[in-house]
C-alpha cells in the first residue's frame, strides 16, 4: 500500500493481475491471513447498518463482511470495467469469473449512471433488478455563474479571448489531443478573432511525453502561444479556472461512466461540447447544458465549439440550462438522499427490493 501511495510500485499488468486475483479470492486465497486480521480488527468497531464497497474489485470482502457483521452489503459500480478489460490474460478471464461467482454475496449494486447499468449488468452478469441507480452529485458551494465579456459587438473595448477549456487528467484516453486537433480546425474557421485553449488537471510523469506531443502539434500549427496548461489545481483554483471558460470539452476516447467534470463546468454556468458516448449523453440530455457531437471526430467537435463561439446567445442559454439542470439533478444533497434511500430499502427489504423507502433513517456506510 505504501508503495502504491508513493507511486514507486510498477504498474506492469502482470503484477496488477496477480494482486487483483489475490484480492478477489478473498479469505479463500493467499491473502486469507490478511483478511482474518481485517475481520478481527473490524469486530471491535461499531457495527454499521449497511456496508458499502466502493467498487466491484473489492467484492472478495462481501461475504466475509456480511457473515462477520450480519449486515447487508452494497457495492458501487463506478468505472472498474476499464481496469478489468485492461488486464492481460489469463488474469482478465479469471478476474471476471471470480467477480461473477460472488455477485450473489452482494445485496444491492449501485450504479453511478443509467448508462452504466447495462454495461456492468452484461460484463459481470448482474441481474438488472439488483442494480439501483444513484447519479453522482457535487457540492454546489462556491460555484457561481460570472458575467462573461466575450460577446461580439457589445462594447467599444476589445473582446476578451473566447476560452476553450479542458479540465481532466492529462492522459490519451481523456482526449486532450482530440481537443487540440479540433481547436486547430476551429481556429482556421474564425480567422484572427481572440481565442485560447486552456487545460488543467493532474499530469503523471508517465504522461508528460503525451502533453509534449500535444504542445508540439499546436506549435506546428502556429498556435502554441494560445495554449496554456495550468497544472493540477486545488478547489479554489478549479472554481477560478472554470469561471474563466466560455466552453468546456473533454472528448474522452472511451465510454466514460461518470463525467464529474461536466457537472462542475455546468455548475459554473459553462456550456459543454461532448462526444455522444457513455454517461456524457445522459448528463447533457438531462441537464440541457451543452451540445453532443459524434465521438472521436475532431471536425464534429470543432463544429460544436464554433457554434457556441458564433452565437453567444446559444452559449448563454445552454450555460443557464446547465447551471439550473445540474442543481436539479446532480446536487450532492439529492444524491445523498437517494443513496440513503437505497440503503434503507436494502436494510428493510433485503436484496430483492431496492424501492425507495417512505421515510429516512440514519445509515452508517462503512467503506
Amino acid at each position: 500500500i505504501n508503495a502504491f501511495a508513493s507511486r514507486s510500485l510498477s504498474t506492469d499488468p502482470k503484477l496488477l493481475g496477480d494482486l487483483m486475483i489475490s484480492m478477489l479470492e478473498g479469505d479463500r486465497g493467499v491473502l486469507r491471513k490478511e483478511f482474518a486480521k481485517f475481520l478481527e480488527w473490524i469486530a471491535d468497531e461499531p457495527v454499521p447498518d449497511v456496508v458499502n464497497l466502493p467498487n466491484s474489485l473489492l467484492i472478495g470482502l462481501a461475504r466475509p463482511l456480511r457473515d462477520a457483521l450480519q449486515r447487508p452489503v452494497c457495492c458501487t459500480l463506478q468505472g472498474e470495467d476499464l481496469f478489468l478489460t485492461g488486464l492481460v490474460e489469463p488474469y482478465r478471464s479469471r478476474a471476471l469469473e471470480l467477480i461473477r461467482r460472488q455477485v450473489h454475496d452482494v445485496d444491492c449494486f449501485v450504479a453511478v449512471s443509467e448508462w452504466y447499468v447495462s454495461v456492468m449488468s452484461e460484463l459481470l452478469r448482474i441481474p438488472r433488478s439488483r442494480i439501483a441507480v444513484v447519479p453522482l452529485g457535487i457540492n454546489m458551494t462556491g460555484y457561481v455563474r460570472p458575467a462573461r465579456g466575450t460577446e461580439l459587438g457589445t462594447s467599444h473595448e476589445p473582446p476578451s479571448p473566447f476560452r476553450v477549456g479542458y479540465f481532466a487528467r492529462i492522459a490519451p484516453e481523456k482526449g486532450l489531443h482530440v481537443l487540440a486537433d479540433a481547436y486547430q480546425r476551429f481556429r482556421r474557421r474564425i480567422g484572427s478573432a481572440p481565442v485560447r485553449l486552456d487545460a488543467a488537471g493532474y499530469l503523471s510523469r508517465a504522461h508528460a511525453g503525451y502533453l509534449e506531443i500535444v504542445r508540439r502539434s499546436l506549435d506546428k500549427a502556429g498556435l502554441g502561444d494560445e495554449f496554456t496548461y495550468r497544472g493540477a489545481v486545488d478547489r479554489d483554483g478549479k472554481l477560478a479556472f472554470l469561471r474563466s471558460l466560455d466552453v468546456l470539452s473533454v472528448p474522452a476516447t472511451y465510454d466514460e461512466p461518470k463525467g464529474v467534470f461536466l457537472l462542475e463546468a455546468m455548475a459554473s454556468g459553462v456550456p459543454v461540447v461532448q462526444p455522444r458516448r457513455g454517461a456524457f449523453t445522459e448528463i447533457v440530455e438531462k441537464t440541457g447544458g451543452g451540445l453532443l457531437v459524434a465521438p472521436d471526430d475532431p471536425e464534429a467537435l470543432a463544429d460544436g465549439i464554433y457554434a457556441l463561439w458564433h452565437d453567444r446567445s446559444v452559449a448563454k442559454s445552454l450555460g443557464q440550462r446547465g447551471f439550473d439542470g445540474v442543481r436539479e439533478h446532480y446536487d450532492i444533497v439529492g444524491s445523498t438522499d437517494r443513496l440513503l434511500a437505497v440503503y434503507q430499502s436494502v436494510v428493510e427489504h433485503g436484496a430483492s427490493d431496492t424501492r425507495p423507502p417512505e421515510r429516512a433513517v440514519s445509515i452508517t456506510a462503512s467503506r
